[in-house]
């Protein structure tokens, strides 16, 4: 039996838990992700068989003397303002975007892991060279009249493709296809 690697997030703000967790399961789906509303909750687990812990600030400040041994497999949760203030602690500034919250959190997945696993492509799915290059162009936020020119193709063409892909992909937005893109090695995620 193989051993699945877990993930604890503990904040509690439930919403924040439900849209952290969907996030990594999407990132990274063949790990669990497990949530926890208070300290007390997450300590009387296994706690140190989490391969990291994504942690509120609040949490932190109030349990340092527990993360501060385990540094580097803690995130903070934290707020620009909080962030100069949590120095020398990984954060992960939350009041963002959606698009830069998923960027930080493929950088610090690419990051943390990147000699140890290697990106596979899904077999299953191919796309054509000339997909993958509208589908790199569209993660780094190109438009379609802007990747047409780049590319020396219509505009047609470009819709074309772009609708092949998520028809192939099964991924509307740009931030699952962002996702997908740096999880199978088409883009590094400093390039983004």
């Amino acid at each position: 039996m193989m051993f699945k690697h877990e993930i604890a997030i503990i904040d509690n703000n439930i919403l924040s838990c439900i849209g952290l967790k969907s996030i990594l399961e999407n990132i990274i789906p063949q790990i669990t992700i497990r949530t926890f509303q208070n300290f007390g909750d997450f300590i009387d687990d296994t706690p140190d068989l989490f391969v990291h812990y994504f942690i509120s600030s609040q949490t932190y400040l109030e349990h340092n003397f527990f993360f501060n041994e385990r540094k580097d497999k803690t995130i903070v949760l934290a707020t620009d303002n909080q962030q100069v203030l949590l120095s020398g602690i990984r954060t992960l500034v939350i009041n963002q975007s959606e698009d830069k919250l998923i960027k930080e959190l493929l950088k610090l997945h690419h990051y943390g892991h990147s000699d140890k696993h290697q990106h596979k492509k899904h077999p299953e799915i191919e796309l054509t060279p000339r997909e993958i290059e509208v589908l790199i162009l569209i993660v780094k936020g190109y438009l379609n009249k802007e990747i047409a020119e780049k590319l020396h193709i219509s505009l047609t063409t470009v819709i074309t493709h772009r609708k092949n892909i998520t028809d192939k992909l099964g991924m509307k937005s740009v931030s699952a296809l962002t996702i997908y893109a740096v999880m199978n090695g088409y883009i590094e995620p400093n390039r983004i």
